[in-house]
């Protein structure tokens, strides 16, 4: 494989993002992230110093055509978890991936690699799992045209900055108690490094071109032990009562009503499928991932003098 200089990093300002940017600066790569606000982004980007923040909207195919110009690769990590109005799953993953493979023929970009989910796919229970399954075709269509691609599917993703381990140890310093819907769903972790780690690498390894890589931790937890996990790690241990289908469905209704989306009736339709693979985390990354809790405790129990104290002793291997 050629080796890529120039990438087009659409996604780069989220939370996989700016750890798949640091990687690809740390290798010299110059790297394009278009972002809507340049300003909120730059805190964590602009002191790399081959990354270049471009204020556009990727949603516009001829901006979107502009950025991609003169780049080596595309990496797409876009994904949406609420839609904040009909359509927005189907823009976000769908429509999008289109305008990127097209900008990609366009100007004869050779490498794309793309972020799915694990679960995808177009019988799915969740619009969130099936408008991602059909991003996935677009895809293997491209690879089948000729262009080379790379799918990969991670479970959900934790690290410091997340949006899922974070969000319960926020709601466990707060509430006495968790009534938790959909307590059985099975996860496999993964850490957000492990992630950037599989993105960056790929583009160096042609036998991943054309192939769908499941992302995944070492353990498998269910949410009701992810939750105490995170009780344990902050120091704010609280009663969890799981709750039946039926009051799960409830919660994931009334929740998704509110301005602030915790959960949605979707999200309850993607955890009514396990979160797992029975493949673990691809040997040709030459990584072993990680286990969930002693980096939880690094960014998680920080706040606590427990948490520190942990931290500190699996930092000196104690």
């Amino acid at each position: 494989m050629s080796r890529v200089d120039r990438v087009c990093l659409i996604g780069g300002s989220g939370f996989v993002g700016r750890h798949v940017a640091e990687r690809l600066a740390a290798r010299g790569v110059r790297v394009i992230i278009p972002t809507r606000n340049r300003e909120r982004a730059k805190a964590d980007l602009i002191v790399l110093p081959s990354v270049e923040l471009v204020n556009a909207d990727v949603n516009d195919p001829a901006q979107l055509s502009d950025l991609v110009a003169g780049c080596d690769a595309v990496v797409n990590l876009v994904g949406i978890l609420h839609e904040g109005r009909s359509g927005d799953f189907r823009r976000a993953h769908v429509l999008l991936t289109e305008h990127c493979i097209a900008a990609c023929v366009r100007h004869g970009v050779r490498r794309y690699l793309h972020m799915s989910a694990l679960g995808a796919g177009p019988s799915a229970p969740s619009e969130y799992q099936r408008t991602k399954g059909e991003a996935e075709q677009r895809v293997m269509a491209a690879h089948a045209a000729g262009l080379a691609t790379t799918i990969f599917r991670p479970s959900v993703i934790f690290g410091d900055g997340d949006s899922f381990l974070t969000l319960f140890a926020r709601l466990l310093a707060l509430a006495p108690f968790v009534p938790l819907g959909s307590p059985d769903a099975r996860f496999q972790p993964v850490w957000v490094e492990d992630v950037a780690h599989a993105f960056v690498a790929a583009l160096d390894l042609p036998q991943t071109i054309g192939q769908v890589c499941d992302l995944v931790g070492p353990e498998v937890f269910t949410l009701r032990e992810l939750v105490r996990l995170v009780g344990r790690v902050t120091g704010h241990e609280r009663p969890v009562f799981g709750l039946p289908d039926g009051l799960s469905r409830l919660q994931a209704r009334v929740f998704g009503a509110l301005p602030v989306k915790l959960i949605t009736y979707d999200n309850y339709l993607s955890m009514t499928v396990d979160n797992v693979s029975s493949m673990p985390y691809p040997a040709l990354f030459d990584r072993a991932p990680s286990a969930l809790e002693p980096i939880a405790r690094q960014y998680l129990g920080n706040a606590t003098p427990r948490g520190r104290y942990q931290a500190f002793r699996h930092r000196a291997g104690r």
